[in-house]
């Protein structure tokens, strides 16, 4: 299943996502006056990205990048859910076979990095779930509009896994160390927390696409004073986790996940600090190894640019698959969506037995530089260069 490019009419092209169901195409893209959209169509799975929608959406990006009569890209997916990140089944049922997920990983952090860098405005309309991979789609766009029914979180550590898709370059930017904590941000805490640009109520999203896809311009306070028509406030509670910065940033702040741990325990026990339980079970419960290749990768990721960023994090995500040190990634998903027995066996199964040798291993560069993500280290250099297909790992298949 690939992408279909069709024109059409503003009406067709605003049918309610649900419509979209019936079209078994990955992605479903759409050209009306100025503007393209692209709606991730597997609402079935959660809007999960594949191999083919990563591919595609490449493609597409740098096709409208370089249509002179292309001004804007709005992003947004078929059903209840925005997306929910990368197909996990795809990366479990390919752990027998050594690389069988390389290509599919390439074109992932190569497409991040494009959208992350794009030279005209898009904008993401992120109703519903966002998660891990979705955060890193979403987030970058210069425009993300989220509803009251969108929430967001990067549950990589529960996996066995580590922030991808430019997330410790996003989280790492966050308010103070908020990106450490993988707590679910819901609706306007997302555009609080810095995820997104506008909340606007669910009910007046449709009609905002159709009023952005009337424009007939791509200039940025165009679409912003258009998307701020139908957006609201944003006012954070005080029972929202936002409001506990001050707390967060104490005790993410130091040297290690143990040391984070002890704080968050000591905080708990005190009154009206209710809150850190969730935070603190959650933290307990994942990998020990993607504790530790967490902290250390969005510690990083504040020095690093973001192309510094992305190569880091493909490394991580190549080596990891690789099961270089350990198998939890494997391990996770099968925990969570293939015997969804929710209790996965960590190795190692304790902080302690994660020792810095191990991560170094993880996050060490390739020897060869050619097997490190190919994309440009400055804006001078090939602007769409270094796609899969001219990669070291390509070429040396042929």
């Amino acid at each position: 299943m690939g992408i279909t490019s069709q024109p059409s009419s503003i009406v067709t092209s605003l049918m309610p996502a649900e419509v979209m169901k019936q079209n078994r195409e990955d992605v479903i893209a759409k050209e009306i006056g100025h503007g393209r959209v692209l709606t991730l169509n597997r609402p079935d799975h959660l809007n999960s990205i594949s191999e083919k929608m990563a591919l595609m959406l490449g493609q597409k990006f740098e096709k409208y990048e370089k249509d002179e009569n292309v001004e804007f890209v709005i992003v947004k997916g078929a059903g209840r859910t925005f997306s929910a990140g990368g197909e996990l089944k795809r990366l479990y049922d390919g752990r027998n076979t050594r690389d069988s997920c390389l290509e599919f990983a390439y074109r992932v952090y190569w497409f991040c990095h494009h959208l992350q860098t794009y030279k005209k405005p898009h904008i993401a309309l992120a109703h519903g779930m966002s998660m891990g991979g979705g955060v890193g789609l979403m987030a970058p766009m210069k425009f993300s509009v989220v509803t009251e029914k969108t929430f967001c979180s990067t549950p990589e550590a529960n996996l066995g896994y580590h922030p991808d898709c430019g997330l410790s370059y996003i989280l790492s930017r966050l308010p103070g160390r908020l990106g450490l904590t993988g707590v679910k941000l819901k609706g306007k805490e997302v555009v609080a927390a810095g995820l997104a640009t506008h909340f606007v109520p669910s009910h007046k999203l449709f009609q905002l696409e159709n009023s952005l896809l009337s424009i007939n311009n791509g200039e940025e306070d165009t679409i912003r004073s258009v998307i701020d028509e139908f957006s609201t406030n944003v006012q954070i509670d005080e029972t929202s986790v936002l409001s506990k910065l001050s707390i967060i940033d104490d005790c993410f702040s130091r040297e290690t996940v143990e040391e984070i741990l002890d704080s968050l325990e000591a905080e708990a026990s005190k009154k009206g600090n209710d809150w850190i339980m969730p935070v603190l079970n959650s933290i307990k419960k994942a990998s020990p190894i993607g504790l530790k290749i967490t902290l250390r990768s969005i510690r990083e990721g504040r020095i690093q640019t973001l192309s510094e960023c992305l190569r880091k994090e493909f490394r991580i995500t190549i080596n990891t698959l690789r099961t270089l040190i350990s198998n939890d990634l494997y391990e996770g998903i099968r925990a969570a969506i293939i015997d969804k027995d929710k209790s996965p066996n960590w190795n190692p199964s304790t902080l302690d037995k994660v020792h810095d040798k191990q991560l170094d291993l993880i996050f060490k560069p390739f020897e060869e530089h050619d097997l490190e993500l190919q994309i440009p280290i400055n804006e001078e250099e090939c602007r769409w260069g270094g796609k899969y297909e001219n990669s070291g790992y390509c070429l040396r298949t042929k």
